[in-house]
């Protein structure tokens, strides 16, 4: 048993410190990245915000929304393989730009995927996802995948130390998934009381990842646009969202009135809810560690992208930010006990 005295950061515990800017308006912020990858030939081009593999969150209709602003999803791993079908047929092929095939890491799932990409070769992106990364299983099943995929972007996760994603990009990860906790639905830390504040492992975890050139996904923690700009700021590569995407009319769960108001149901794919929707129910050897929780309703996502959008433009004028690319190296964060004045908050 060892204990590390230095502190660790989530994203209440900061603000970044605003500095001189010579932008004149948020309209000249250019949020567009362009990536290469580490093992992959392609190349990407968008706004690296994500919508997570939820199967209340990352649906082919959120795809199709926000493929049209640039952004991306990760298509949840619970689709049939007539579903995916019927969806590639439909659709022109911009969109396979934006959008990952999620997958387990049993041997169906490796079928599956298979299946999947033989609907159309030209899907580019898998998404090898986890709650736990931490098992040689997962490596080798990433080095596996890339042996089979030489050519397509893999991403894989979630972990949040800087050995475990060097150790994912060096089995063939070209991005790796930061994460192990934080988010709206996860009740993991509470469960086993494992975890890394967000913040503190995007930090140690980019670090790492920038050393040997791949990149990182932050998934999990973000509540409001603020700490969206925080998670680049703190040097992710893309962001991950799945309660500030949650609730719309692209999000799919179950709608459910309450006293006349609409609301949609969002859980965490490791709840009782998910489990026992996917695979029977929660083995007798595990316990869930994800919650459900009713989301008032709330319309199309166009809105909600919108807003995040304009607060991160807004947040790179603050810092004298002219690319989303610069705002790492114009990011300073300020330790603070306090965020913002709530004495009007319901």
């Amino acid at each position: 048993m060892r204990i590390e005295y230095d502190i660790k950061l989530g994203f209440k515990d900061v603000m970044i410190r605003p500095k001189r800017s010579t932008l004149k308006s948020r309209s000249q912020v250019n949020l567009v990245r362009e990536f290469k990858f580490l093992h992959s030939s392609i190349t990407w081009k968008g706004i690296p915000i994500m919508a997570a593999n939820m199967d209340t969150v990352g649906t082919f209709n959120m795809a199709k929304a926000l493929s049209k602003k640039g952004l991306f999803t990760a298509i949840h791993k619970h689709y049939s393989l007539e579903d995916w079908s019927t969806f590639l047929s439909t659709q022109s092929n911009d969109i396979l730009d934006y959008i990952a095939v999620s997958t387990g890491i049993g041997k169906d799932d490796s079928k599956k995927l298979k299946d999947i990409f033989q609907l159309n070769p030209d899907l580019k992106f898998i998404c090898i996802d986890v709650a736990n990364g931490y098992s040689e299983y997962f490596a080798e099943f990433v080095k596996r995948t890339r042996d089979t995929y030489p050519d397509k972007v893999i991403i894989a996760g979630n972990v949040v130390t800087g050995e475990m994603v060097e150790e994912l990009l060096l089995s063939g990860a070209d991005i790796v998934k930061v994460g192990i906790g934080p988010g709206s639905v996860c009740t993991t830390r509470v469960k086993t009381g494992v975890g890394y504040p967000q913040l503190s492992a995007i930090i140690e975890c980019s670090d790492a990842a920038h050393g040997l050139g791949g990149q990182i996904i932050s998934d999990g923690g973000c509540s409001s646009p603020g700490d969206i700009a925080k998670a680049f700021g703190a040097g992710a590569d893309f962001v991950m969202l799945g309660g500030m995407l949650s609730g719309h009319d692209e999000s799919g769960g179950e709608i459910i009135e309450h006293n006349g108001l609409p609301y949609r149901k969002f859980y965490g794919m490791s709840s009782a809810t998910a489990m026992e929707k996917h695979v029977g129910g929660v083995a007798e050897y595990r316990a869930s560690e994800g919650k459900t929780v009713e989301v008032p309703y709330k319309g199309e996502v166009e809105s909600t992208i919108q807003d995040i959008l304009g607060g991160l433009r807004s947040t790179c004028t603050y810092v004298g930010a002219a690319r989303l690319k610069e705002l790492t190296k114009r990011t300073t964060f300020i330790r603070v006990a306090e965020q913002e004045n709530t004495i009007y908050s319901k």
